[in-house]
């Protein structure tokens, strides 16, 4: 391989390696969290990065995604076969992920509605199966988990794939189009300070108390950010209560307490579940709506132009009557 040909791939090479290293370090922020056999978490952030990754850059940076979950599960796995296994799947998956959303038209810029139902049922549900299902089954057949273990790991194996997708794909994509904006008074910073100050307060008393019947205080927090702030606002607000929420189930303290492993995956990707489809549809229809807006209002000046633009000697005069 010539010069010229290393510096062309030099790019691809550096993607792939950036892709890695954020896979491996968020991967050991996840383990934090763990609940099973200290590999299954109920949220998986490189599961998310790595479908951003392939939304970004193409299926040019699954190696990345590969040597990533292969750096992460090569000292927790129960012997070598199983990692390859499970590191199979882990990669799959995102591809899987990537490989719908292009098909269905998805926009990085999850400007539409279409582009947040499919994140959420072709991004993030379904495609999970595969990753949840490979690495269930290969700790079963290792040996590493017993048959009354099988269905409560597999659950938060997609529990937390499915979250990384739901809860940090969009603030990723966000994230890369987000700028410093330029003219924004001190009333709007005030009302963006009041909204993430009163999300994390409700949704830490909702996911401390008893009752489950108080998770439904934080959907006002979400309503409000994505029609105040769009996705720059949803998105963060999801990915709080969201990371809130799994915290709380790890601890098993508030409506996740005095319920067995299985029903707290559930409940956990149920309400995580409806906390993403809430803020990507607000935020797309939201979109939609101010996009359609200032198409009517270009429209409309290009008109008021033309007409006043029009020479009198054109001008159509209406006969006497």
């Amino acid at each position: 391989m010539d010069t010229s040909q290393l510096r062309r791939h030099r790019p691809t090479a550096l993607t792939i390696l950036a892709v890695a290293a954020l896979y491996y370090a968020t991967a050991r922020l996840g383990l934090l969290q763990q609940l099973v056999r200290g590999q299954v978490t109920p949220l998986w952030p490189p599961t998310g990065i790595s479908v951003a990754a392939l939304l970004l850059f193409g299926t040019r940076v699954w190696p990345g995604i590969a040597i990533g979950a292969l750096a992460v599960n090569a000292t927790i796995g129960p012997n070598v076969w199983s990692v390859l296994a499970i590191v199979a799947g882990n990669t799959l998956a995102p591809v899987c992920s990537y490989l719908l959303l292009h098909r269905a038209g998805f926009h990085n810029d999850l400007d539409r509605l279409q582009d947040a139902v499919s994140l959420v049922f072709l991004g993030a549900l379904g495609p999970m199966l595969i990753s949840a299902t490979v690495g269930s089954g290969t700790l079963f057949l290792s040996g590493a988990l017993s048959a009354s273990g099988f269905w409560p790991t597999w659950s938060v194996w997609w529990t937390g794939d499915a979250m990384g997708v739901l809860v940090v794909t969009p603030f990723l994509l966000v994230v890369r189009w987000a700028r410093w904006p330029p003219a924004v008074g001190p009333l709007v910073w005030a009302e963006a300070a009041a909204l993430s100050a009163c999300t994390l307060a409700v949704t830490y008393l909702a996911t401390n108390a008893a009752s489950s019947s108080l998770l439904f205080l934080v959907f006002p927090f979400l309503i409000w950010a994505s029609f105040r702030f769009e996705r720059a606002g949803a998105a963060p607000c999801a990915l709080a209560i969201s990371t809130l929420a799994i915290l709380a189930s790890g601890r098993m303290t508030g409506p996740f307490e005095h319920h067995n492993l299985l029903t707290n995956m559930v409940t956990l990707q149920a309400f995580n579940g409806t906390v993403s489809l809430t803020a990507l549809v607000l935020t797309a229809v939201v979109t939609e709506r101010n996009r359609t807006h200032e198409e009517i209002e270009r429209l409309c000046a290009q008109l008021s132009t033309a007409v006043t633009n029009q020479s009198p000697g054109t001008r159509r005069v209406p006969p006497d009557t």
